[in-house]
């Protein structure tokens, strides 16, 4: 790990939080409403050593054994988050329960009825978010939300995810369709807003503070239309090193 690498990415990382303070502030709210997730996937250790040296503590991860082989190669240390933010497949439920923070992607009854039973074994409540697909495209998880005509048919699902005592619900999360101009995406995450609002109204028991959307592209559009978690990891920490074609997908 060279100091080079820990200064740029300290200074990409306090530009990108005075960014986000901007649009906060632009849209009348306070900066310290929204949480910055650097995403540190497909990068190597020193990176992720590096991205901890300048300061970031809440860290966000695609892949569950990616991951857990991080944290359990890096050294403890106090007030360190590890946010699982990718698609999680059923069978790898069990390392998301066991070592992760916070999923922000919980896009099925079935991934959050293994997530509870793992949480329970682990005496645990994990906290997460509920996925929803905005843009209707076929390759995006979640919920499909990109119609409100939808809306409906994902309740039931909602309801017994909330029945789970292993798992708590905070809120939401979504990755739209990817938009050369970052304004094309304000109607998505205007779109997530509105479904919160409207689960919240259904489901007044639940918490629903928390809406996880914005990327690299297009985080402060995201902040502006009320993003409480914002996802960056290139802007931060640079290109991601894939280490084969698949990843690169």
């Amino acid at each position: 790990m060279t100091p080079d690498l820990v200064a740029s990415i300290r200074e990409n990382y306090l530009f990108t939080l005075d960014q986000i303070a901007n649009a906060a502030r632009k849209s009348g709210r306070s900066p310290e409403e929204i949480k910055l997730v650097v995403v540190t996937k497909s990068q190597p250790l020193e990176v992720v050593q590096a991205a901890l040296e300048a300061g970031i503590r809440r860290l966000g991860e695609n892949y569950p054994e990616e991951g857990v082989t991080k944290i359990q190669s890096l050294p403890r240390q106090s007030g360190v988050e590890w946010h699982m933010i990718g698609h999680v497949q059923s069978r790898k439920a069990r390392l998301v329960a066991e070592h992760f923070e916070l999923l922000h992607s919980l896009d099925s009854l079935k991934l959050a009825q293994r997530l509870d039973r793992f949480a329970a074994e682990q005496n645990r409540v994990l906290p997460v978010l509920l996925e929803f697909n905005v843009g209707g495209e076929e390759s995006k998880s979640g919920w499909d939300a990109s119609d409100d005509s939808h809306w409906n048919a994902f309740l039931p699902d909602v309801r017994s995810i909330l029945d789970l005592p292993s798992l708590r619900v905070h809120g939401l999360m979504t990755m739209p369709p990817l938009e050369t101009d970052p304004e094309d995406a304000r109607r998505f995450f205007q779109r997530l807003r509105l479904l919160r609002d409207h689960l919240a109204f259904i489901f007044p028991q639940a918490d629903w503070r928390e809406l996880s959307m914005g990327t690299s592209a297009d985080y402060t559009v995201a902040v502006e239309e009320g993003a409480t978690f914002v996802r960056v990891g290139t802007a931060i920490v640079g290109a991601r090193r894939y280490q084969s074609a698949k990843e690169a997908l």
